[in-house]
């Protein structure tokens, strides 16, 4: 997929944990791997916004956008969790 998520840099910009930023975001670890490691389809504004908020960062700092074919580049159909959004329970 041409989206790439790059939590794991702000992750280690702030020195803040998975399982700290999914506490404070509200969503599960496992949801938050999910999003991290770029299994995620789809993601909601609100959980956006929540990452930003706890990492006091821009959309643009979590997302980027890479050409079909660039380097190193997963098939993410086969992946677990494909297909799933994420966001906060409940939503």
């Amino acid at each position: 997929m041409p989206i790439v998520v790059d939590i794991d840099v702000m992750l280690a910009r702030r020195k803040m944990s998975v399982g700290e930023l999914a506490d404070r975001v509200g969503i599960t670890p496992a949801n938050l791997a999910v999003l991290k490691n770029g299994r995620a389809k789809a993601v909601r504004f609100s959980t956006l916004a929540a990452l930003c908020e706890v990492l006091t960062c821009q959309p643009g700092d979590l997302l980027r956008w890479e050409a079909e074919g660039a380097e190193g580049e997963m098939d993410t159909d086969d992946a677990a969790g494909a297909g799933r959004t994420v966001g906060a329970p409940g939503e």
